[in-house]
């Protein structure tokens, strides 16, 4: 009877406990594989098959990894939180026919995406590769994101944000590799070390955007490697080659510094509306004529 009793108090101790015990903990890091199960933990050793699959097992501020290049679903992101494929050179892929690769709506938070590969390729393309409603931060690196309806990198913002793109392939994006469409407050856009090809635009920026492009290529877009519609926008050290525009400027201020402005098939700079600014240092050559070009090949 005493054994019984002293058995009855300790249980009557650890209910409480075990009834407060999550049945389901959220792991700082997760992983997903070609050859995972949405049904596992996600954890290195069970991982999950897709990002949707793993991003509810996922804790905000976490990270979901990959242990193979598999592709793993497009996804829907809606809290903090680092997608990254890059462990050991591996890079995953998000094919993404009929819908978005990826779509940001984190009101006051924050998202990586690293190492990916986003195709919109199949019998309906994609609309957006990355399509951004909410979020304070945005980083995209080291990527490939091609073939979609839209932009590759979509930024709707109704808010003032940051998104930075660095070393990502954007191409084959129907009206541009970036595009920014923004509606209240400012988003600043870094972009460094992209190419944006063969997209309706390389580049292209909304009023309440301050845009600063760097060290890009941005050639072979059906309208302009940069258009500007409203924004601010500083490029420097940019080949921008073999567009229609190799710069259209339809409003807004755009300064250009150190930029190989070359084989545009309209204007090197085409100035629509509002102001562009030189500092002297670009080379422009083979532009047709009728463009800003000087007759001879130099600087302006």
């Amino acid at each position: 009877m005493r054994r019984i009793a002293t058995l009855a108090i300790f249980l009557g101790f650890l209910t409480p406990m075990l009834a407060s015990a999550p049945a389901h903990a959220q792991a700082t890091r997760t992983w997903v594989s070609g050859v995972g199960d949405d049904a596992n933990p996600c954890s290195r050793t069970a991982p999950c098959k897709t990002f949707a699959g793993a991003i509810s097992k996922t804790a905000t501020g976490g990270e979901i990894d990959c242990l193979d290049p598999g592709g793993f679903g497009a996804v829907t992101i809606t809290k903090s939180i680092t997608l990254d494929c890059g462990g050991g050179g591996i890079v995953g892929s998000i094919l993404a026919s009929a819908v978005n690769g990826i779509i940001i709506n984190v009101a006051g938070g924050n998202v990586i995406i690293r190492n990916l590969s986003i195709n919109g390729a199949g019998t309906t393309l994609g609309v957006r590769g990355i399509s951004i409603l909410a979020a304070n931060n945005v980083n995209v690196e080291n990527s490939h994101i091609m073939n979609f309806t839209q932009q590759c990198i979509g930024d709707v913002r109704p808010t003032a944000g940051n998104l930075v793109v660095n070393n990502v392939d954007m191409r084959f994006c129907a009206l541009a590799g970036i595009g920014t469409a923004t509606s209240g407050g400012v988003l600043r856009l870094a972009a460094n070390n992209i190419r944006a090809s063969n997209n309706g635009n390389g580049v292209s920026l909304s009023p309440n955007t301050n845009a600063t492009i760097t060290s890009s290529v941005l050639s072979d877009n059906t309208n302009a490697g940069i258009d500007n519609e409203g924004a601010n926008v500083f490029a420097d050290g940019n080949a921008i080659g073999s567009n229609n525009n190799g710069v259209n400027n339809g409003a807004g201020a755009t300064w250009l510094s150190n930029n190989h402005v070359s084989w545009n098939t309209t204007n090197a700079v085409n100035v629509a509306g509002g102001t562009v600014n030189t500092y002297g240092t670009n080379q422009l050559n083979g532009n047709v004529a009728g463009s800003l070009t000087p007759a001879s090949p130099g600087q302006r």
